[in-house]
């Protein structure tokens, strides 16, 4: 169950299969995407491969001494271009293959066109996502809905993307959805009758127990993409942004022209696999013990390093290390980076009071809390934003709610009326009358008491509090208690057996904070494998694009009123 590790082996395979020579790699623009997270330009090179074209290129120079890898999603318009291309080809030989399942018109059309037969293969080989981590997969699908119902093109694009996820995987997996959300029940059922019609390629090797697939809807969950991020990965993609595992820091202060974009790939970057999970304090420690220790190597070059800024100089004083260690530059960078936004939009004090709103239930210390932030003109438009929504979601339907004083305090700060409209449009997205479970409140005796105790021993991290509703789901799903009746199966068989592989998607994006709580629940559950995926991977800004694309505006300033969702608990 390793996402990325099934891309690579489809790479390497397509590059085995056409043989020695020189050869260029034909692709598309999600595809590049696709090939990119899980393989470096050098490790291509190193394999022959010399020339990276898009399929869409128009002016592409024909060069018949090299042999073309295509590796392109089935869409009509890659068709008529590979069409095109076969009747004037510009390489020697072509070997095509398909991100996903490809129509026998659709093949016919591409054998008419090659009257120079020049194709030597076609094949389905399934990377039609994006593999993020290991354990995590997205498909870059930003706004799949409209209101509560699927985009139609968006659900096609889905449910492509999570079949070959399970094609790439080797899984036919039973299939449960949340009841309260209209998309997973439909996507559950696109993904069944392309199981049902693709028998033939869902021929696995039987387990014991069947693969689970398990689909969730975001809007069960607003609060985890509005919470800044404290461990590595996520806070560099809710401060900076990771788009394809590149992070463009070409806004940084004084940026050197070769860190404006880096790329953080576990797979090729040890420092990154060693720390994307670990909090922010123990990432500027150990950038100074891996510095400290190329300096004790280095007896002269003496210096003591006591702050981020000392780690910079020291950086970009000694050329020799930069060249030995381009990964420390860039971490380096990065965490300096990082460190500055902290410093210069108060995230500390911002993020002490988001994890009070989504973990506490003291209302009247909640609201002096907010209002205190909204008063630091340090805290920037979006900060405090976002800790209007977590308090309207949070206290949505409290006898002393304060949303109106505190959108009338946002106003009063200036800026623009967009993220005040966005206040009630996230709690129309997310708001109590649409989730289908408790968000908020302990479910039983043993979550009360858990609770309870973890409020004796201290909070180890005041900043990491917060765990995403998903944990707890997955959790009850591990133990088989997770209930038939808020997440029924998909047809009449159901498991008798716990789990072992389980996919599980969310409509509408996932997080790096539910990455870290599938990684953490692999890792405490031998003979348990999960796998995240998401429509996207968001951070607060994506999550709020989200939001405006499904069609959630925010017409009032009170919770708008939506006809409630079927949910099986009210």
């Amino acid at each position: 169950m390793n996402a990325v590790l099934a891309v690579r082996q489809y790479v390497s395979k397509m590059i085995e299969d056409s043989g020695p020579g020189m050869k260029v790699l034909l692709m598309d623009r999600e595809t590049t995407g696709a090939v990119s997270v899980v393989y470096t330009q050098s490790e291509i090179l190193q394999r022959e491969v010399y020339l990276f074209e898009r399929l869409d290129s128009p002016n592409r120079e024909p060069m018949k001494h090299l042999k073309a890898i295509c590796f392109l999603r089935p869409t009509k318009e890659n068709v008529e271009l590979l069409v095109q291309e076969l009747r004037r080809p510009k390489y020697s030989v072509y070997f095509i293959y398909f991100s996903n399942v490809i129509s026998k018109s659709d093949v016919k059309a591409l054998a008419e066109a090659d009257e120079q037969e020049v194709v030597a293969e076609v094949q389905e080989f399934y990377g039609d996502y994006i593999a993020v981590n290991p354990h995590v997969f997205s498909l870059n699908l930003l706004g799949c809905c409209r209101g509560r119902s699927w985009d139609p093109a968006q659900l096609a694009r889905t449910t492509q993307g999570l079949t070959a996820l399970l094609l790439s995987l080797k899984k036919c997996p039973m299939i449960r959805y949340q009841l309260s959300s209209e998309p997973a029940k439909r996507l559950a059922e696109c993904v069944k009758q392309v199981i049902t019609k693709e028998y033939e390629l869902f021929d696995f090797r039987r387990t014991e127990v069947p693969p689970l697939l398990l689909i969730l809807d975001r809007s069960d969950d607003a609060i985890t993409p509005l919470l800044n991020q404290w461990t590595y990965q996520a806070m560099v993609h809710e401060l900076l942004g990771i788009n394809n595992n590149r992070i463009d820091l070409s806004r940084v202060p004084g940026i050197s022209k070769d860190l404006r974009e880096v790329v953080l790939s576990a797979e090729n970057d040890e420092f990154y696999a060693n720390n994307m999970y670990l909090n922010f304090a123990e990432i500027g420690t150990n950038i100074k013990n891996l510095m400290e220790d190329f300096q004790r190597r280095k007896p002269k070059e003496q210096q003591k390093l006591e702050s981020i800024a000392d780690m910079k100089a020291f950086v970009e004083n000694y050329p020799q290390f930069k060249k030995m260690s381009g990964t420390v530059s860039k971490h380096v960078t990065v965490v300096g980076e990082l460190s500055r936004l902290v410093a210069e939009r108060n995230l500390l004090e911002v993020s002490e009071v988001e994890q009070e709103l989504a973990c506490q239930s003291d209302h009247s210390s909640a609201l002096q809390s907010v209002r205190r932030v909204l008063q630091s003109p340090r805290v920037s438009e979006l900060d405090a934003a976002r800790l209007v929504m977590l308090y309207a979601l949070r206290y949505e339907r409290h006898a002393s709610n304060g949303l109106p004083a505190l959108l009338d305090e946002l106003r009063a700060r200036g800026g623009t009326d967009r993220y005040r409209k966005l206040v009630s449009a996230v709690v129309e997205y997310g708001g109590k009358r649409v989730r289908g479970s408790d968000l908020f409140g302990p479910k039983d005796a043993v979550a009360i008491t858990k609770q309870f105790l973890k409020g004796l021993k201290g909070i180890e991290n005041v900043y990491t509090q917060h765990q995403p509703l998903l944990q707890e789901t997955l959790d009850q799903l591990i133990k088989g208690k997770l209930k038939d009746s808020q997440y029924p199966y998909l047809g009449p068989n159901t498991l008798r057996d716990r789990p072992q592989d389980i996919v599980v998607f969310l409509i509408g994006g996932a997080t790096y904070e539910e990455a870290l709580a599938v990684y953490n629940l692999n890792r405490s559950n031998p003979g348990v494998r999960v796998v995240l995926g998401g429509t996207t991977i968001h951070n607060t800004r994506s999550f709020l694009e989200e939001v405006t694309a499904s069609g959630f505006r925010g017409r009032s300033t009170e919770s708008s009123q939506v006809p409630p969702r079927s949910s099986s608990r009210r």
